[in-house]
């Protein structure tokens, strides 16, 4: 890689708010399924584990969109990858958004929105990664996060309240749209950036997991895995779950409010903040206070069924702030951890094991219910406490990161 690749300069203001934007759309189609999940069940007539295994097809295919476009980043460039991906999300969000009218279609269509989709979230870091200087870069990149938390917000509360009222079909169509507009506005935002090439060894299989040799990366991937384990069968689930406890609570449209509420508007605020944290305190730091509130939050939710909603709402919000407070700043380590020129590839190794960690969650909460005979009772309790384990691992992952101060420069 050039030294003018790795100096390049600053993104404009406008460039940053417009990619941000683009992360806000691409999320709206995100999260469809998990809020419009109680209705197209019903509709669809599937079991906890059928349904479970739809969000896993995205999942998967998420991780391998996820793995692809890393790897290729380095190869081909960061913005070249990103915009590829983000049209082929646009048409496949539009097909899911037509046709998705069955299990089986629904499933097909929502694993091939997850293979297009994943190639817009690691490209889009290293974007920021090649332009945003360390001192400001975990503020940056939880500001991109953030906007895919306030995607996720619009998604849950639009596709809740709609299936409720209209049916799974309006939910559908409105939020698989959204990566139509994404594409829209990534494009003249990316039209003055630069495509960085970079070259050498990540390219080839072996030289990819050199970067695993290091105790800083290693652990960061280890952590970042276990963290994925717990948000991704979180983010399946515990809308479901805040459904039946708000079933009896008003209209269908506050419903989805609340719930996107509290897991999501709690995420855009936790990656505002978080990522800005670990530029003043130290990455370490916020990894391990992220991950312990994370795991008591997992150990807790699933015994709550029955509680004051009030405080179910409470700490589903605690939930939603810790489960995805770590993101910004694991990938803002990240890039700190790997040389410029092995990035993508490093991207694409943590990809796959996170995301296929990920990507069995929610199925294998949906088999806990299933054995647990339904979505209630202890079912909840034991599935949300599986989803901990992972959050457990990820805490001692960061605590076995070497101690790092703030860069001040």
């Amino acid at each position: 890689m050039t030294t003018a690749a790795i100096t390049a300069p600053a993104p404009r203001p406008l460039w940053l708010v417009l990619l941000c934007a683009s992360r806000f759309a691409t999320s709206l189609s995100f999260m469809v399924y998990a809020g419009a999940l109680g209705p197209a069940m019903q509709a669809w007539g599937m079991s906890a584990g059928e349904a479970g295994s739809i969000q896993t097809a995205f999942n998967v295919g998420y991780a391998l969109s996820l793995v692809g476009s890393s790897w290729f980043a380095d190869s081909l460039g960061a913005k070249r990858v990103f915009l590829w991906a983000s049209w082929a999300t646009a048409l496949t969000g539009v097909a899911f958004a037509a046709f998705a009218r069955s299990a089986e279609s629904g499933l097909l269509l929502f694993a091939l929105m997850g293979l297009t989709q994943g190639g817009t979230y690691a490209p889009s870091i290293m974007l920021v990664a090649q332009g945003v200087p360390a001192a400001r870069r975990g503020a940056a990149v939880g500001w991109l996060l953030a906007a895919g938390s306030l995607g996720y917000f619009a998604s849950i509360a639009l596709a809740a309240g709609l299936a409720e009222r209209f049916g799974y079909e309006a939910a559908f169509i409105a939020c698989g749209l959204g990566p139509l507009l994404a594409a829209l506005l990534a494009t003249p935002g990316l039209q003055g950036r630069a495509n960085l090439v970079a070259g050498g060894p990540a390219r080839r299989l072996r030289g990819a997991f050199r970067f695993l040799a290091g105790r800083r990366s290693f652990l960061l991937t280890a952590g970042y895995t276990a963290h994925c384990w717990e948000l991704l069968g979180m983010w399946a689930w515990l809308p479901a779950f805040l459904t039946a406890g708000l079933a009896g609570s008003g209209g269908a449209g506050m419903r989805g409010l609340w719930i996107a509420g509290a897991i999501h508007v709690s995420g855009f605020l936790s990656s505002l903040l978080m990522g800005r944290a670990s530029d003043r305190l130290g990455r370490r730091a916020v990894l391990v206070a992220m991950g312990m509130l994370g795991t008591a939050c997992s150990f807790t939710i699933g015994w709550m069924d029955g509680m004051p909603l009030a405080l179910v709402l409470a700490v589903a919000a605690l939930y939603g702030f810790s489960a995805l407070g770590d993101s910004p700043v694991l990938s803002t380590a990240m890039t700190e951890s790997v040389e410029p020129g092995s990035l993508g590839a490093a991207l694409a190794v943590r990809s796959i094991l996170g995301f296929g960690a990920g990507g069995a969650a929610p199925l294998a909460l949906g088999l806990v219910l299933d054995r647990a005979g339904g979505a209630g009772g202890s079912g909840w309790g034991w599935g949300f406490a599986l989803l901990g384990v992972g959050g457990g691992l990820a805490t001692v992952c960061a605590l076995l990161l070497p101690a790092d101060r703030p860069d001040r420069s």
